[in-house]
């Protein structure tokens, strides 16, 4: 795992609108949606919730890697790469549930275990 730099964590902090997570199925098909219930848990753990998760979770539970990328106000992207973990109880899925607005339903949390991290073309980490 990878530890994010604090222009990473700065830049995650100074994101702008949702994040687009992306995982792959069993045959290499390419899944991405747009999520805005994230949060980062540590600098090496970014937490989507899943409220309405279909493909993704399938792929998630089939051992799919994944990749959040996001934007900065400024216009940055970056983008997040590592295995997902699928939370449906302890700590980091009790964090979930601390900052999550009580509307949504958080069946479980997405973690994404940060490997890589790209700006642009250029490989942060």
């Amino acid at each position: 795992m990878a530890t994010l730099s604090d222009e990473v964590s700065q830049a995650w902090e100074d994101r702008d609108g949702p994040i687009v997570l992306a995982t792959v199925d069993e045959h290499g098909k390419p899944n991405a949606i747009y999520a805005t219930c994230v949060n980062k848990y540590s600098n090496e753990k970014i937490v989507v919730a899943d409220n309405y998760f279909s493909k993704t979770r399938a792929n998630i539970l089939a051992g799919s890697n994944g990749s959040i990328l996001f934007i900065t106000k400024d216009g940055k992207a970056f983008q997040l790469k590592g295995t997902i973990e699928y939370e449906r109880s302890g700590d980091i899925y009790d964090d979930m549930k601390e900052w999550l607005a009580p509307k949504f339903p958080g069946h479980a949390a997405a973690v994404l275990c940060v490997e890589e991290v790209y700006s642009g073309a250029n490989r942060l980490i």
